[in-house]
C-alpha cells in the first residue's frame, strides 16, 4: 500500500452546501483526502466522489468515537494527518503553513490552528471563541479525548503553532445555530456534572499550558463562580474587554446568544438535573 504524506480527514453529515469550499481548500495542502460520512440524504457523498474524495460510510455515535475510528482507519497510511470538520475552511495562509510543514523537516510533531469563529453568516472579527484546536500531527500521536462536548484532539508531542485559520462557517441561519447549542448543553450539563476523567484520555487544565490548556483551566474556574453571576460576567467579558460591539448588531448578538442564552440554558439543565424528582 501506497504510504502518503499526509491525509486530510473530514466529517460530514448533509454538508452539501459548504463540502465544495472545505475541499477545494483542503485539496491545495494534500491531494489525498478521506471523508467519513454519517449516511447523509443530501446527495453530500457524491459531491465528495465527484472531487476525487474517499468516502466511508459509519453511524455517528459520537464525536470522539468517530474520529477515533477515522485516526484508526488512516493511521497506516500516512506520515501526517490533517482533521477537519465538513464547514471548517482553510484560509490560504493556514494552506501555506500547513504546506511548509509537509514539506520540510518539522520543528514539531503536532501543531495547533486557530478557528475562526461566524455567526448569522458574519464572520466574527472581535466578539468570536476563536479557540486554538490542536489538528495536524504525526500519525500515532494523536486522538481525540473523551468527552461529550468541547473536544479536543490531544498527543503526547508538544504541539506547535500554525498560522492562519480555519474558518468555522457553520449555522449560517440563528435557528440552526440555537438547534445545534441546544443539543450541546445536553451534553455539556452531563459532563459537568458526571465523573471527571482524568489522566491521558482528556486534555487537561494547566494554567501555564498551551492556549487550549489554559482556556480549560479558566472554564474550570468560570463553573466555580455563582450561577447567574457568571454567564453575565462572560457576556460582560466578550462584548466589552474582547471588543465584540465592535463586530456591531452581529456581535451584539452572538454575545447575548453565547453568553446569556448557551451559557444559561447549560447552567438550568444542570439545575435541572440535580434537583429532578423520580415520576411514579
Amino acid at each position: 500500500m501506497e504510504k502518503h504524506r499526509c491525509i486530510i480527514v473530514i466529517l460530514t453529515f448533509n454538508s452539501a452546501s459548504i463540502i465544495r469550499e472545505t475541499v477545494a481548500q483542503a485539496q491545495k495542502a494534500s491531494p489525498h483526502i478521506v471523508v467519513v460520512d454519517s449516511h447523509s440524504s443530501d446527495g453530500t457523498p457524491a459531491i465528495l466522489e465527484a472531487l476525487g474524495c474517499t468516502v466511508m460510510q459509519r453511524p455517528f455515535s459520537n464525536y470522539s468515537d468517530q474520529r477515533n475510528w477515522a485516526i484508526a482507519q488512516v493511521e497506516g497510511s500516512c506520515d501526517w494527518q490533517l482533521h477537519l470538520d465538513a464547514d471548517e475552511v482553510l484560509d490560504d495562509r493556514a494552506v501555506a503553513e500547513i504546506s511548509a510543514v509537509l514539506a520540510g523537516q518539522p520543528a514539531f510533531d503536532a501543531y495547533m490552528l486557530r478557528r475562526r469563529d461566524y455567526f448569522m453568516g458574519r464572520m466574527l472579527r472581535f466578539s468570536g471563541v476563536n479557540p486554538w484546536h490542536l489538528r495536524l500531527f504525526r500519525s500515532g500521536l494523536g486522538r481525540c479525548e473523551s468527552r461529550l462536548y468541547d473536544q479536543h484532539f490531544i498527543s503526547s508531542a508538544k504541539p506547535g503553532r500554525l498560522d492562519g485559520f480555519m474558518h468555522d462557517k457553520n449555522s449560517a441561519r440563528l435557528a440552526d445555530w440555537i438547534a445545534s447549542h441546544n443539543r450541546w448543553s445536553d451534553a455539556e450539563a452531563r459532563e459537568k456534572l458526571g465523573p471527571r476523567v482524568a489522566g491521558d484520555n482528556v486534555l487537561q487544565p494547566r494554567l501555564m499550558g498551551d492556549a487550549r490548556e489554559r482556556t480549560r483551566f479558566i472554564k474550570e474556574l468560570y463553573y466555580k463562580l455563582p450561577t447567574g453571576i457568571r454567564s453575565l460576567g462572560y457576556f460582560v467579558y466578550r462584548y466589552v474587554f474582547r471588543l465584540g460591539f465592535l463586530d456591531g448588531t452581529t456581535g451584539f448578538y452572538f454575545a447575548f446568544f453565547q453568553a446569556l442564552w448557551f451559557r444559561m440554558l447549560v447552567d438550568a439543565k444542570m439545575y435541572e438535573q440535580r434537583h429532578q424528582h423520580p415520576t411514579n
